[in-house]
Formats: structure tokens, C-alpha cells, sequence
């Protein structure tokens, strides 16, 4: 082969060469172009999805708020419970969603479609309250006469009434019980009377209840509260309560007893949960949701 057949052949594949580098650059920078395109979309997708959430968000808010808003203006329990419910139920998917990613498009829809139905169950409570509403002015209106003729009823049996009270809170503490002789005794494990608290692993409280034939005679329970110098009641577990002035406080210790109405002699003991310390204590009996008694001492 000679020289000039050679160059011809070096040129060809130089031609070859160089086309081949153009295509490939070409290539290069189409796909270049298409992935920032890409990028591009789904920057813009990403932003659209984190629009759609913060306004999913501000309309929880809202409703929310209208919610809230609308449960003042309710006076009826039934619906205002049903409302309060929907409104706990709107917190608790507001704080979900604000936790969901933006990305996560089934569980925004699915939180989309639960706005939708809150949306329909206060639609459907506003047309309730408007329609009692309009039930209840009719009623008030057909009931002032009946109203008046109450009223005046009422005033005259006002007086008969604050008789009754009056005899009855005589009679209710007549037959309220009275703890007395109140005394209590440290104790060890095995029964024997110590006077060292450091010692000391059960309280022994005796108390005697009075004879009274007007209180209501039966199975009973006595509740012992032991309380220390800062008024703090000593306990074993925080779900031993009995109510007391319509509230649910702690004992100490409790026993159930048969009262005949005749006096009665009582020991409750407390088996002490934590170490005792020198000082003044307290002790209140209570019975039928009374305090009977009574007793401060010092160990």
C-alpha cells in the first residue's frame, strides 16, 4: 500500500473519529439539557406539593377555628360533644399532616378527603342548630304563659322548699357519725408496739364511732388518711381514692365494718410504704363520705 492510499485512509478514520466525538459531545449535551429539565420539573413539582400542603394546612386552621367558633354559639350537649369530638379529630389530623411529608401525595389526598368530610359533618350541624333553633323560638313563645303560671308556682313553694333544706340538713348531720378516742401505735412486723420510727412498718390507728340511731345502719367503709407535716398524704397507689366534696382524693388505708348504730370499736392499720421521719403527723377518719374525726400526733 502506498503512501497516498495510507493518508487517505488516516484521513477517513480521523473524519470517523472526529464524527464520532461530535455525536457523542452531542449526545452529552442533549442529555445534559433533558436531565436539567427534569430537575426542573421536579423542583416545580416538589414546590407545587409543599403549596398543597401549607394550604391543606391553613385550611385545617380554618376549619379548625370554625369549629371552635361555632361550638360557643351550640347549646345543645348532644351536638356540642359531637363537635367537640370533630374538632379533637381535626387537631389530631392537623398534626399528622404537618408531620407527612410532601412527597407522600396518597396521604395528603387522604388527608385532603378527611377535611371534605369535617366540611359536611359541620355543614350538616349548623343546619341542625338553625333548624332547633327556629324549633326553640317557636317553643318560647307557646311556653311564656306556662313559664309565668311556673314562676308563680315556684315563689309559692320557695318557702316550703327552704323549710325542708333547713330540716334536712338537720336530719343529715344528726345522722353524721363521730370518730373519737382516736390513738395510734407504731408497730413492727410482727405486731409488737416500738417507739422508733426508723423501726416502725405499720401504723396501728383505734378510734371508737359513737352510738347514733339516726344514722343509717349497715355495711360500711372507713377511709384513713395519714398525712405528714407538709400535708402530704402517705399512700400506696395513686388509684386508692373515695370520693369526698364531690371530688376523688387518696387514703391511706380503708376497711369495710357492720354499724348497728350502737358504738363501735375500730382498728385500721397502714403498712408503712416509705421510710418515716421524727416529726408531727395527722390523721382524718372518714365515713359516708364524711370526716368523723380527726387526730394529730407526733412520732
Amino acid at each position: 500500500m502506498n503512501k497516498k492510499v495510507l493518508v487517505t485512509v488516516g484521513v477517513i478514520v480521523l473524519v470517523i473519529l472526529l464524527g464520532s466525538v461530535g455525536f457523542l459531545i452531542y449526545k452529552l449535551n442533549d442529555a445534559n439539557k433533558e436531565r436539567e429539565d427534569i430537575l426542573e420539573q421536579f423542583s416545580y413539582e416538589r414546590e407545587q406539593m409543599e403549596q398543597n400542603k401549607s394550604q391543606l394546612e391553613q385550611d385545617y386552621v380554618t376549619l379548625s377555628n370554625d369549629l371552635e367558633g361555632f361550638s360557643l354559639k351550640v347549646n345543645n350537649d348532644s351536638i356540642l360533644k359531637k363537635l367537640n369530638d370533630e374538632q379533637k379529630r381535626v387537631q389530631l389530623l392537623l398534626e399528622e399532616l404537618r408531620t407527612t411529608k410532601a412527597t407522600n401525595v396518597k396521604r395528603i389526598n387522604e388527608l385532603k378527603n378527611e377535611l371534605a368530610t369535617v366540611r359536611k359533618v359541620l355543614t350538616y350541624y349548623i343546619t341542625r342548630v338553625d333548624s332547633l333553633n327556629k324549633e326553640n323560638t317557636v317553643l318560647k313563645t307557646e311556653n311564656v304563659e306556662v313559664t309565668r303560671k311556673f314562676e308563680e308556682a315556684s315563689r309559692k313553694v320557695d318557702t316550703l322548699s327552704l323549710r325542708n333544706e333547713h330540716l334536712t340538713e338537720k336530719v343529715s348531720r344528726a345522722a353524721q357519725l363521730e370518730a373519737r378516742n382516736i390513738s395510734v401505735e407504731m408497730q413492727t412486723k410482727s405486731g409488737k408496739k416500738t417507739t422508733r420510727v426508723n423501726k416502725a412498718d405499720v401504723l396501728k390507728i383505734s378510734f371508737a364511732i359513737s352510738k347514733n340511731i339516726t344514722a343509717n345502719v349497715g355495711e360500711k367503709t372507713v377511709y384513713v388518711r395519714v398525712s405528714n407535716s407538709r400535708r402530704e398524704v402517705l399512700y400506696s397507689k395513686s388509684s386508692d381514692t373515695f370520693v369526698y366534696e364531690n371530688r376523688s382524693i387518696v387514703y391511706s388505708a380503708k376497711k369495710n365494718f357492720e354499724y348497728s348504730g350502737q358504738e363501735s370499736h375500730q382498728t385500721v392499720y397502714w403498712t408503712v410504704t416509705e421510710t418515716l421521719s421524727k416529726g408531727s403527723y395527722r390523721v382524718d377518719i372518714f365515713v359516708d363520705a364524711h370526716l368523723i374525726g380527726s387526730y394529730d400526733f407526733v412520732l
